[in-house]
């Protein structure tokens, strides 16, 4: 069977996606700091314990995984800024804020990426998905958020570019927005569950052809606008 790993893997949108691979009968790699959230789900399920920003970590599991062919590369793990906060709004602007929102948001998916994409290279599937957002769509910019839109317009930049550079391999990369979606980071007035989310992404990433290499998409298969 292919194996999946996913960063974040033990909360919101990374544990629904570990839970419909595991169902799928997929290996998953499952990288968060704990495995708490992961207790309860049956099936061929690895976890490795990882914070995404800690690059020796990253590395380290890397050599430590040299062995497997990874199919699929989730860069899920995220964070918004802490909800209500002014934080992010003009006038109030926290620059360490913006530091920790673009090392998580950014940073890491691309230290990620570099890491594992020898694992990626080598399996049959070749995919590598960044978790994006369409508040980091230039086009759709509606105001509001500094911080975490521009950290996904980046992460967006760095999936197009990693989409030039490993496609000789034939590795397919595409930046995917999960929808609006009732997380922690989204609220409970999202219009989506996760429910409808991730199974959407599910099944985009099983339709993922080479063609497909470089796309910004939805949950339902839908373009989104750079």
């Amino acid at each position: 069977m292919p194996t999946v790993l996913i960063t974040g893997a033990a909360r919101g949108l990374g544990l629904d996606f570990t839970k419909q691979y595991a169902a799928k009968g997929w290996k998953v790699l499952a990288c968060a700091r704990s495995a708490e959230g992961l207790k309860s789900i049956k099936g061929d399920i690895h976890h490795h314990k990882l914070e995404v920003t800690d690059y020796k970590a990253v590395k380290a599991l890397a050599a430590k995984l040299k062995d497997e062919a990874i199919d699929v590369l989730i860069c899920n793990a995220g964070v918004g800024g802490e909800r209500g906060s002014n934080a992010q709004d003009l006038g109030t602007l926290d620059p360490e804020l913006w530091r920790h929102i673009f090392e998580v948001n950014t940073l890491a998916p691309l230290m990620m990426a570099e890491a594992f994409v020898e694992h990626v290279a080598r399996s049959q599937q070749k995919k590598m998905i960044g978790i994006s957002s369409i508040l980091g769509s230039i086009k759709n910019n509606n105001g509001g958020r500094y911080f975490y839109r521009a950290s996904k317009t980046a992460l967006n930049m760095e999936w197009s570019v990693l989409a030039k550079d490993v496609e000789p391999r034939g590795i397919i990369c595409v930046a995917l927005h999960p929808g609006w979606v009732q997380t922690d980071m989204g609220g409970p007035t999202a219009t989506l569950t996760i429910d409808q989310s991730v199974p959407g992404m599910v099944k985009v990433i099983d339709g993922l052809k080479p063609s497909d290499n470089g796309r910004f998409l939805q949950y339902d298969g839908g373009e989104l606008p750079w």
